[in-house]
């Protein structure tokens, strides 16, 4: 993910944070109910960005593969090269 992509999703999050938590605090519900709504939007929201994170971990994972993969690829191409010419 870019960094501006990143920038944007983290912003995202705080606001739909901050939206829930003014709409929380507007309702009509006891402090009871309020604070088990919290309990539950907090857990959620943890569960979402938990798995946020190993989708990029995944991904992560699989572009360095393909990169450590092109590079091994280019070494031996050097190694074949330097061999072929240095007999």
């Amino acid at each position: 993910m870019s960094r501006h992509t990143t920038d944007k999703f983290l912003w995202m999050l705080g606001g739909i944070g901050l939206g829930a938590g003014v709409a929380l605090l507007f309702a009509p519900k006891s402090g009871r109910e309020t604070r088990r709504d919290i309990s539950r939007m907090a857990r959620e929201g943890r569960d979402r960005v938990a798995e946020t994170g190993d989708e990029v971990m995944d991904r992560g994972r699989k572009v360095y593969a393909q990169g450590k993969h092109a590079v091994d690829e280019a070494i031996e191409f050097v190694d074949r090269g330097r061999r072929a010419v240095l007999g």
